[in-house]
């Protein structure tokens, strides 16, 4: 329980933050996934069109400072080469 009323804001505002911050984080797993699955399917073309999406997604999280922007790059480097691979 907060002391200060101050303290008792401050709860409230990072309660609110935590929650959006993990909703963005959902977001950003959920993009990731839908690529995987594209390229497990061996679907080359819906793998393209996925990864542009969550291209995007993974941008706009690194953004909000949600994830490193390092981690980001890593994300989509590795989706990229993923499909690349694809045969």
């Amino acid at each position: 329980m907060a002391n200060s009323a101050q303290a008792g804001k401050r709860a409230r505002q990072n309660d609110k933050q935590r929650a959006c911050n993990a909703a963005l984080r959902s977001t950003l797993r959920t993009a990731i996934k839908k690529v995987q699955k594209a390229v497990l399917e061996g679907d080359k073309d819906a793998a393209k069109a996925t990864y542009g999406a969550s291209v995007s997604v993974i941008d706009r999280i690194a953004d909000k400072d949600i994830i490193h922007k390092n981690k980001a790059a890593r994300h989509k480097s590795r989706l990229s080469a993923a499909i690349k691979a694809m045969a």
